[in-house]
């Protein structure tokens, strides 16, 4: 059967290749395929995986694929088509298996792109095609591992295994189980998309709770920033400067217009990072994202 390691006799050679029969069937084993350290010679027993390459012709090859059909591993969606499905690389050199569009979610803006990654294995079905299929939660939870407890604010990095209305269901690249809820998300996670996060929290079901929305912080331009700089420079954290404050003391000391000056200042106030004191005519730094960051 296709797809499956197989082993059988080589009945002819030639510079290039060597000619291996399985049940009357006759598969090219290219010289560059071989990993054994004898090289065979006509008429020896050889096994290697057997398949159909991307132009139909039967080849075999020393180099197992990633994934098999007992055997999970990663791989890398090369194509994307909306009739059939996405092709997948699981480490052959001339063929990439089909993840069938019946696997897929419905909605196709959750569907995979080029090098995107899933877990898969494979499949031969009675027709003798090679279909990928992916792995389910009980496959992420057996190799999943156990996190630590001191993973609140830490960034991580995930693959969507599962995409869904409510959320997206992750395994981080320490096989940490996770989850996104859709309200921590900027727009709807695909299944098998790669990206940052950092864990907000530990849920019931021993699942890193996480958002992939950037820290206000992130979200704040550069004048936000570097009035945040001036601050950071000041003992006291604080600045003789509010929204009222002068115009031209303010392009005197932030080299910025009052206008710009007063958005950076309503993006630090909105992510609670700076309080302004208008009696005192001035603005403090009372929660540093850099310190709270390193925590």
């Amino acid at each position: 059967m296709l797809g499956t390691i197989a082993t059988g006799k080589i009945i002819d050679q030639n510079e290039d290749a060597f000619y291996v029969q399985i049940d009357g069937v006759t598969y090219e084993l290219k010289r560059q395929e071989i990993t054994q350290e004898e090289p065979p010679r006509l008429g020896d027993e050889i096994s290697g995986f057997i398949y159909d390459n991307q132009h139909h012709d039967r080849e075999m090859t020393q180099f197992l694929p990633f994934s098999q059909p007992d055997q999970y591993g990663w791989g890398k969606v090369t194509e994307v088509r909306y009739g059939l499905g996405v092709f997948i690389d699981i480490g052959l050199p001339d063929k990439d298996v089909v993840l069938s569009m019946d696997d897929l979610p419905l909605d196709k803006n959750r569907w995979p792109r080029k090098d995107d990654r899933l877990l898969v294995r494979i499949e031969t079905d009675d027709k003798d095609r090679i279909w990928a299929k992916m792995a389910d939660e009980n496959i992420f939870e057996q190799v999943s591992s156990k996190f630590p407890n001191s993973m609140k604010n830490k960034n991580v990095f995930a693959t969507v295994y599962s995409s869904r209305s409510i959320g997206a269901f992750v395994l981080t690249n320490e096989y940490y189980l996770g989850f996104v809820h859709e309200s921590q998300m900027g727009r709807p996670l695909r299944l098998g998309e790669q990206f940052k996060g950092r864990v907000i929290g530990i849920s019931q079901y021993g699942r890193l709770n996480l958002s992939s929305l950037p820290r206000a912080f992130e979200e704040i331009d550069d004048d936000a920033q570097m009035i945040l700089m001036s601050l950071r420079r000041k003992e006291s954290k604080t600045l003789p400067f509010y929204d009222k404050s002068d115009a031209q003391e303010i392009k005197n000391y932030f080299g910025i217009s009052k206008s710009a000056f007063k958005r950076a200042l309503g993006h630090l106030l909105k992510a609670k990072i700076i309080v302004e004191d208008k009696d005192a005519g001035t603005i403090t730094l009372i929660n540093d994202p850099e310190e709270q960051s390193n925590e």
